[in-house]
């Protein structure tokens, strides 16, 4: 069982540093390359389609490995699992200077897709399993903030390194997951002491009074609610830029959706620790609506966007994007039994990075057949359309061995 004070700073738990720390080194990694990838295969001649298909193998690739993580988890245990995914992290980065091949960029792709599906279901499993249900909103939101800082900074740079430094800088710096491998293997060291009965060989694969098909219906209440709001939030930050004439107008509103999604996903926890995560889901979904309708309406004017209410959309839509995703991770968590949290984070990531795809797919599609304003007040609708869900209260599972009763002496 997770060993955790009531008290303390959340930062000074066992195993959360090393955590953070990996967490970071293997998201900087990613942030770095994720615009840098597509633009290195038009470097060396590919299509705006070809240059396309750089983030998507990456994605694909991503999801079909978090199906997986948690059957790897239970078969070679934490430490292997988490150094072959920041192995897979770190060294095709590096590898991308040997050639701007296209057929070269996808498969250096494939990999960093395979690394990036461990980290993400590995990391936020092993929240849920450092962190017992007293704090585990307030270590989330540690969690997402360690996710979140390395992509508002470092994916704008990204660019900017390469422009002045050159493409050889930036697959250098792409490396640094490796950086988190001692961090991850002295965190694998601390969930085999306190979570024992997550190690290898310990939790049996089957059992018939918690089947794991149970889990997955349990789970697709947050999965659904999740991709609603990454939907939406992932096709305002895919065509931002697109949209605006002003470049500096497009980074500014990007930074500020970056911050206002980070502050969010970082503080929500401790406010759903004190007050519970289903209170805060239905005002979030139509505020999400909301945004996106302002964002629509910022939009919608041939002779320009009005950049106030833009901005003010943006630091909206990023509130309810960075909320809903801490909120509805730890409402999977709540919604399973112990043994299922592994399978309860990759349903959530998978959920997150199919609405990312999803969102910008279908936005991008409206969009050419009417308008941008048009595709943004569809997302937002779909988004609100969810409510129901949010509505729902379904009861709690318990996740943890529930506390001894003092004995009478």
């Amino acid at each position: 069982m997770a060993t955790v004070s009531a008290a303390g700073s959340i930062w000074r738990q066992p195993g959360m540093r090393p955590l953070v720390v990996m967490t970071t080194a293997g998201f900087s990694g990613y942030a770095l390359l994720l615009t840098i990838a597509p633009l290195w295969a038009v470097h060396g001649g590919a299509s705006t389609a070809g240059s396309g298909l750089v983030n998507g193998v990456l994605l694909t690739f991503t999801v079909l490995t978090q199906l997986l993580v948690p059957r790897a988890l239970r078969t070679f245990g934490w430490g292997p699992v988490l150094t072959v995914g920041l192995l897979l992290m770190g060294v095709p980065g590096a590898l991308y200077s040997v050639s701007d091949r296209l057929d070269a960029v996808l498969a250096l792709s494939a990999a960093r897709g395979v690394g990036f599906g461990v980290l993400t279901v590995a990391g936020s499993a092993a929240v849920a399993a450092l962190v017992g249900e007293r704090r585990r909103g307030e270590a989330i939101g540690v969690y997402g903030l360690a996710v979140a800082m390395p992509n508002l900074v470092l994916l704008p740079a990204g660019p900017w390194i390469a422009e002045t430094a050159g493409y050889w800088a930036v697959f250098t710096l792409s490396a640094l997951p490796l950086v988190g491998i001692p961090a991850g293997l002295r965190l694998a060291s601390t969930l085999h002491r306190s979570a024992p009965d997550l190690n290898p060989g310990t939790v049996a694969e089957h059992d018939p009074g918690d089947p794991e098909s149970t889990a997955y219906r349990r789970l697709l209440r947050p999965m659904l609610l999740l991709m609603a709001v990454t939907s939406a939030g992932g096709a305002v930050l895919t065509f931002t830029p697109q949209i605006l004439d002003s470049a500096s107008v497009a980074a500014g509103g990007l930074f500020l959706m970056g911050l206002s999604a980070a502050l969010s996903r970082w503080r929500a926890g401790v406010l759903a620790d004190r007050y519970g995560a289903e209170r805060f889901l239905v005002p979030l979904v139509p505020l999400t609506g909301v945004g996106m309708a302002l964002v629509s309406w910022s939009v919608a004017d041939s002779d320009g966007a009005r950049v106030g209410s833009f901005l003010a959309a943006m630091v909206l839509v990023g509130l309810c994007y960075g909320a809903l995703q801490n909120l509805t991770l730890l409402v999977s968590f709540t919604a399973v039994s112990r043994r299922h949290h592994n399978l309860a984070s990759a349903v959530w990531n998978v959920g997150f990075d199919a609405g990312t795809a999803l969102g910008s797919v279908a936005v991008g599609a409206i969009a050419q057949l009417t308008s941008f304003a048009t595709a943004f007040l569809v997302a937002g609708l779909v988004a609100v359309a969810t409510l129901p869900l949010a509505l729902r209260r379904p009861v709690a599972v318990a996740t943890e061995p529930p506390e001894p009763r003092p004995t009478a002496g």
